[in-house]
């Protein structure tokens, strides 16, 4: 009987520490900040290690061949930018007309293993 007792109170205790990390992640919902930087292809960020766009035709042709657009601020921080709603659905809407200019763009921002990811709820052309 005292064993079993004591298996359930590890049990709940268990149960407790598990729901207390789970609601301790769910809180974190990113930082809400501004970013300042170029809106490019991903891909050339990443492969061709870009540091601003070649051009916004060459930006604008890569989106629409369905490669993501992200945002390379002035560190060298490639933010891609991410949907909160399930299913996720793609930004590159919000950052086409904005393809190969700077960018000032407020959201979330969210880290993990050195990825930056930023849910866009304003952005507008640098200078304007």
């Amino acid at each position: 009987m005292k064993g079993l007792i004591q298996m359930k109170s590890t049990f709940v205790y268990v149960i407790a520490v598990c729901c207390f990390a789970l609601l301790a992640g769910a809180a974190d919902k990113g930082a809400t900040t501004t970013v300042k930087g170029w809106v490019l292809d991903s891909s050339c960020a990443l492969t061709h290690d870009l540091k601003k766009p070649i051009s916004s035709e060459c930006a604008i042709a890569c989106a629409k061949a369905g490669s993501p657009l992200a945002i390379l601020d002035d560190k060298g921080h490639l933010y891609l930018p991410v949907s909160a709603t399930m299913p996720a659905t793609s930004q590159n809407d919000k950052l086409l007309p904005y393809a190969g200019q700077r960018v000032i763009v407020r959201g979330k921002v969210f880290e993990k293993a050195g990825s930056h990811g930023i849910e866009i709820s304003d952005i507008k052309a640098e200078g304007r």
